[in-house]
């Protein structure tokens, strides 16, 4: 048993030993592998950060002729020392050599030195500096220490003195290239220590060590130097992130994701400067019944509304389309390369039409539409500014002509350009006093063939321009601000006229969106009213749907202030617009107009007469009245009359009368209506 028992602990023993030879082998390669890794990190460049390889490149390049020259001079000045000792070959061919060497580096730095370098090219860059700075250090070193021999003891002081003044130099120039300063520092203080102490001069042994201590103390110096720097690059860094971001941000449209605005007209300049002589269009959208939505349902859905219409639009862009959001609900698209008309307006269809689909939110399912303006650069455009502004000129003729279509700039439109800025510097300097004149229109009762209102029509008589349709010079007199004042006077002239008329016939008069706008307009247009004589009860006042969509809670106010007065409120060219039902019952209306665009052969369009029957219907639900615009033809009367249609306004009956006229109207009219 005993032997068994010593046998046992002799064999736990020779474990015990195999496990700490195994450890100690162990430890021995972690430490190994970390003098790897660290001698690694001295010849190798950083990788890990792009910005701070990038910058010690940017420095270093800039040091590199310094560093160069005290190499070169303090070789020179100790090769001359010893040219009268040493060999031709070591004092002048060897340093010789070097300089080559050191004026060939010198030159590579020196064509680099403003270029911009990759990460990795900035890697290898330093890289081999790393290691050149050991081979030059060794040359030098080497090269210092032959001279040793020859020369007294003076000029033995001297080889100290560069090899000391050398190093520091060269690891002064390389405090932003901390490995190869240390390479320098270990080279020299290792081949003059270890030469030196086994030389046997007690004074250039002191010397050495004196000089590995100040190396030492230049080393700390580098690397707090460097700490500083790489913190210095590390808050440049983040400080230029945050700046693109913050011009990202500065850019780009919070709630869609499109680019902004501001990012619009940059990138429109950028590729209009790049376009040449190719074509370049820009395209201006504007959303038609957006309004409504966001006063019926609220910001919150208008919101989400137009992230969805800025997602399909988002689908729709191509290489060369660039989609934008202006601000509200207008949004721009900028085509590159630009094709034909035809394709163009190809491209403008299929974003009608996705936007004419409908959009299903959270909270509602809204349809509405869009209305496209182009303008193409080199066509009909010169500039950015007039590519802009042009396009959004198609925009604005295609939302009072056709809403929910493509339009494209033409000629003609720049001759309605020239036509507007003539009409809008006549009108400016015009004496509309004396000028603006009121047509009337009759609106005939067909039941008892009898007149019941006249429509006040404005006409302008310019000295200069002869006369001006009214299609013409009121958009110049909303687009200036001068609507406002043709308003007063033509409301003015308007109820001096039916001053005239019996009391029973009553008077129809337009208001603009300027008009019930502003609290103030609305006030100037009471004035006129009460100080007319005329009774307000004989008064309509008709306004249209666009001018309720500009602003519903002040249009709604508006139009309470002159219900209450006694006024009628008659809404115009009702059908054109996107006002919904639940806006038409908050509005104290007394008439609905039909506009005429539904009425034309209306006896021979089933879509006109399905929507006449549909518009009388809501009228007569609304317990308000309804007058059809528009009827030219007894065809068209008969049709109306057929769907109880009976309040009419046409050329069938008569066209618009001056002044001096309607009493003779009123009579004629009177008199065929008692022989009838």
């Amino acid at each position: 048993m005993y032997p068994n028992s010593i046998r046992k602990l002799n064999l736990n023993m020779h474990y015990v030993v195999l496990a700490k030879q195994i450890c100690f082998k162990k430890m021995a390669s972690d430490v190994l592998k970390k003098l790897l890794l660290q001698a690694k990190r001295l010849v190798l460049a950083p990788s890990h950060n792009a910005e701070l390889l990038k910058a010690q490149f940017e420095v270093f390049s800039s040091q590199v002729p310094l560093m160069y020259s005290i190499v070169l001079v303090n070789a020179w000045a100790l090769a001359f020392m010893f040219k009268s000792e040493a060999p031709v070959w070591l004092s002048v061919w060897i340093p010789a050599g070097l300089s080559l060497v050191c004026i060939l580096r010198l030159l590579g730095w020196w064509r680099s030195r403003k270029v911009v370098p990759s990460p990795e090219t900035a890697r290898k860059a330093l890289l081999r500096t790393n290691q050149f700075s050991f081979l030059l250090t060794i040359a030098l070193a080497t090269w210092a220490l032959m001279l040793f021999p020859y020369g007294d003891s003076y000029a033995r002081g001297n080889i100290a003195f560069f090899v000391g003044i050398t190093g520091l130099g060269v690891i002064i120039c390389l405090q932003q290239l901390p490995s190869a300063a240390l390479i320098v520092a270990a080279v020299i203080n290792t081949a003059f220590v270890v030469y030196f102490s086994s030389a046997g001069f007690t004074s250039f042994v002191v010397m050495s060590v004196n000089l590995a201590l100040v190396s030492t103390a230049m080393l700390l110096v580098v690397k707090v130097q460097f700490r500083h720097f790489a913190g210095a690059v590390s808050a440049r860094t983040k400080l230029e992130a945050a700046n693109r971001e913050n011009a990202r941000l500065a850019n780009l449209d919070s709630l869609t994701g499109l680019p902004n605005r501001r990012q619009f007209f940059a990138h429109l300049e950028t590729v209009f400067a790049e376009a040449g002589s190719n074509r370049l269009a820009v395209g201006i959208i504007d959303l038609d019944g957006f309004k409504p939505v966001n006063d019926l349902y609220g910001h919150s859905v208008g919101d989400s509304l137009l992230f969805e219409v800025g997602q399909r639009l988002s689908a729709l862009a191509g290489t060369n389309t660039h989609i934008s959001r202006l601000g509200g609900d207008e949004f721009a698209v900028t085509v590159t390369e630009c094709p034909g008309n035809t394709e163009l307006m190809g491209l403008g269809e299929k974003i009608c039409a996705a936007l004419r689909s409908p959009f299903v939110l959270t909270e509602a399912t809204v349809q509405i539409s869009g209305s496209i303006g182009f303008s193409v650069y080199p066509d009909l455009a010169s500039d950015v500014h007039q590519l802009y502004e042009r396009a959004d000129y198609a925009l604005y003729q295609g939302k009072r002509s056709n809403r929910g279509q493509v339009q494209v700039f033409t000629a003609e439109h720049v001759i309605a350009i020239e036509q507007n800025n003539q009409i809008e510097q006549v009108l400016s300097r015009a004496d509309l006093e004396a000028e603006l004149t009121v047509f009337f229109q009759p609106i005939i009762d067909v039941r008892e063939e009898r007149t019941v209102a006249f429509e006040a029509l404005a006409r302008w008589n310019s000295p200069e321009l002869g006369r001006v349709s009214p299609d013409a010079f009121i958009p110049v007199a909303e687009r200036t601000g001068q609507i406002g004042t043709l308003t007063c006077i033509l409301l003015k002239k308007a109820l001096a006229a039916a001053g005239a008329w019996p009391d029973d016939v009553r008077l129809s008069f337009n208001l603009s969106t300027h008009d019930i706008s502003s609290s103030d307009g609305v006030t100037t247009i009471v004035g006129i009213i009460m100080s007319s004589g005329i009774d307000p009860r004989r008064l309509d006042l008709e306004i249209t749907e666009t001018a309720m969509m500009y602003d519903f809670v002040q249009a709604k106010t508006s139009i309470d202030v002159l219900k209450l007065l006694g006024c009628g409120i008659a809404l115009d060219d009702f059908g054109t617009g996107y006002s919904s039902l639940s806006q038409l019952h908050a509005l104290p209306l007394t008439k609905l107009k039909i506009d005429r665009s539904f009425v034309s052969d209306l006896h021979k369009n089933p879509a006109s007469y399905k929507i006449v029957k549909s518009l009388l219907a809501l009228s007569q639900d609304m317990g308000i009245g309804c007058v059809v615009e528009g009827i030219e033809t007894s065809e068209e009367l008969d049709a109306l009359k057929k769907l109880g249609g009976v309040l009419v306004q046409g050329y069938y009956y008569s066209p618009p009368v001056a002044e001096n006229e309607t009493g003779k109207f009123l009579s004629e009219s009177d008199a065929a209506r008692k022989a009838g």
